[in-house]
């Protein structure tokens, strides 16, 4: 009877060794995982408190009586792109802006348009007082002209702003080892240093930084439309990627990539805020455009807006903030294309314009 005991017993302690072994592994691995949690957080906290730059003289938009949280309101993000290159002889401040991409966040039903805006758009500067380009304001007057530009355009408060140049773009890109793109079609463009290396194929690939960036900016086989989609996808792409679960293991790249080459007046803690968007995985990100025609009429090349387009576009803004009942099936996100726009196929460079 002895023998039979003494096999349970050595049955059981091995059983117990290998679960004493695996709960000490399962316990260093939690142990290893939320220290890496704690680096990146401490990690990025300090990349977003380098970044941190405040508009002079605005402690909260002009359209708001009192200024909106992330984590109970409804908000709107300006994603300004430079280039701020020495290629191109222009300072951050001096520099227009090559892409705008104006975002709103509703809390409730953790949704976002997004909105791309022509930079030869036709519009009204405030900091000025006259019109011109949209592209040109961030080189008469800052963050702060254009910020109060595309306030004055879709009649809504701009909470906060994120500005970043192409070399964020480009290491963010590779940091989170390429996004995959549609290529429309053939092209060859210039990359950040103003050369022709690029040469892109159509159809759907893997695109580095530099790529995604050729594909982003390139408008002379189609249009400024045409350019903002493009714009939208990538950054839905650049979504994708860094909410799944094998980018976990690039944020501290990511971090490190977006370090010196970005400016936001938002803090570490309001950033945390919009964790909450991707609870349920990547939220739904509706696309909007602005409708518009080519404006040769004074020698210049502008972009006419549609008013009827834009009136329409402001409601969809307006009523996704809650700032204005929503009476239209589009800002439901039924339609994710509002105001589509078919631009002529100019093939012309409008760069120096």
């Amino acid at each position: 009877m002895s023998k039979p005991n003494k096999k349970r017993t050595k049955g059981s302690s091995k059983f117990g060794l290998i679960l004493k072994i695996t709960l000490i592994l399962a316990a260093s691995a939690l142990i290893c995982v939320t220290t890496y949690g704690v680096y990146l957080s401490k990690k990025a906290e300090h990349a977003v408190n380098k970044a941190y730059e405040v508009v002079e003289n605005r402690e909260v938009s002009d359209k708001r009586e009192v200024k909106a949280e992330p984590v109970q309101d409804n908000i709107s993000v300006l994603f300004i792109g430079i280039d701020d290159s020495e290629t191109r002889g222009q300072g951050a401040d001096g520099s227009r802006s090559d892409a705008l991409m104006l975002a709103t966040l509703n809390n409730k039903t953790k949704t976002i348009k997004l909105l791309s805006i022509p930079r030869d758009s036709y519009v009204y500067i405030p900091y000025v007082s006259y019109k011109d380009k949209i592209t040109h304001a961030h080189a008469l007057g800052g963050t702060l002209a254009t910020i109060e530009t595309v306030e004055e355009l879709f009649d809504i408060p701009v909470d906060y702003y994120v500005r970043m140049n192409f070399n964020a773009f480009i290491d963010v890109v590779d940091a989170l080892g390429g996004i995959e793109a549609e290529v429309p079609y053939a092209m060859l463009e210039k990359d950040e240093f103003d050369r022709n290396t690029i040469n892109l194929q159509p159809g759907l690939q893997q695109l580095s930084g530099k790529e995604a960036l050729a594909l982003a900016r390139t408008r002379k086989l189609d249009s400024d439309i045409e350019r903002g989609k493009r714009q939208q996808e990538i950054i839905k792409a650049i979504i994708t990627k860094a909410s799944s679960a094998s980018a976990i293991t690039k944020y501290d790249d990511v971090i490190e990539a977006v370090g010196d080459n970005m400016k936001t007046d938002m803090t570490f803690k309001e950033m945390k805020s919009f964790i909450s968007y991707l609870t349920d995985g990547v939220p739904r990100v509706d696309s909007l455009t602005l409708a518009g025609y080519d404006d040769w009429s004074t020698g210049v090349y502008y972009y006419a807006l549609d008013q009827e387009s834009l009136e329409e576009t402001k409601h969809i803004l307006q009523s996704h903030l809650g700032l204005t009942p929503d009476t239209t099936h589009v800002s439901d996100g039924s339609n994710t294309e509002a105001n589509e726009h078919t631009h002529s196929d100019a093939s012309f460079d409008l760069e120096t314009q």
